[in-house]
């Protein structure tokens, strides 16, 4: 499973960066499958350095805060009005129940037909999980201030012939605070990408909404996972700060995400 970060600025874009979204690739033996994680504000653009718009076969959302769903308003122009058509079937979009109604509202659009014949909406349903060509993805509610918010735990099982078929597991922990599902989520996961756009001593009022550097670090150690990426970072938020107070807490390989970025997972 290849990772590249699209976009990983926290809350809004920054100067090098475009706001969450994450592309990810592997193969089943047939064809290369390509999913995006998130498709937030400034992302459409940047993901189009990666990929043909055309060859996203899914596209995970974890909340909808505009930095990381509305370019899907975008894509919805891409799909609709491309003078060559749309060569492909609706692209098949899950994401909280409001989906669906929440970007037709950004849109101006009536809700009947919204952006149905364009997306195939598809509702979370908690610790379920869904497939898409080689990706198993599960949704775990997560702590964050709106009423559905959610960790992706995306799981590949590379089949190589000899009988030792080996999963790999990324988790995104989407936005959130501290909690009990986030750690299920990323339990012994090979990769997990998590977000820390507050810092220790900064924000320490503000409760239920973000992590800092240190408690993405703590969800990491008991959670037992193999690499910690740090993203979501916000403009205000000192990079090498997160990560020192990640390190302080956790042993393993620990980095902040930067656009443009590939990762083998």
């Amino acid at each position: 499973m290849k990772l590249t970060i699209v976009g990983c600025s926290g809350s809004f874009p920054g100067p090098a960066s475009p706001a969450s979204c994450y592309l990810l690739t592997a193969h089943d033996g047939v064809r290369p499958w390509r999913v995006l994680i998130d498709l937030g504000s400034g992302a459409l653009g940047a993901a189009q350095k990666y990929m043909d718009l055309e060859d996203i076969d899914a596209i995970f959302l974890s909340h909808l805060h505009p930095d990381h769903c509305m370019d899907l308003c975008g894509l919805h122009v891409a799909v609709r009005w491309s003078p060559n058509g749309w060569n492909r079937d609706r692209i098949a979009v899950w994401g909280p129940a409001e989906t669906a109604d929440r970007l037709a509202t950004a849109y101006g659009l009536e809700l009947d037909p919204g952006m149905h014949e364009e997306f195939d909406f598809q509702n979370w349903q908690e610790r379920e999980a869904v497939t898409v060509g080689p990706f198993k993805v599960t949704p775990y509610a997560v702590n964050h201030p709106v009423p559905e918010a959610y960790a992706l735990r995306v799981e590949v099982t590379e089949y190589d012939g000899t009988g030792l078929d080996r999963t790999a597991v990324m988790t995104y922990s989407g936005d959130t605070d501290s909690c009990q599902g986030l750690e299920d989520a990323a339990q012994d996961a090979n990769f997990f990408l998590c977000e820390a756009a507050f810092q220790e001593g900064r924000d320490d009022a503000i409760n239920d909404v973000h992590l800092t550097g240190k408690r993405a670090g703590e969800a990491a150690a008991r959670a037992n996972v193999k690499r910690l990426l740090l993203t979501h970072i916000p403009v205000w938020t000192d990079t090498n700060t997160v990560v020192a107070e990640a390190k302080e807490v956790y042993s393993g390989d620990v980095a902040a995400a930067v656009a443009g970025v590939h990762y083998t997972i």
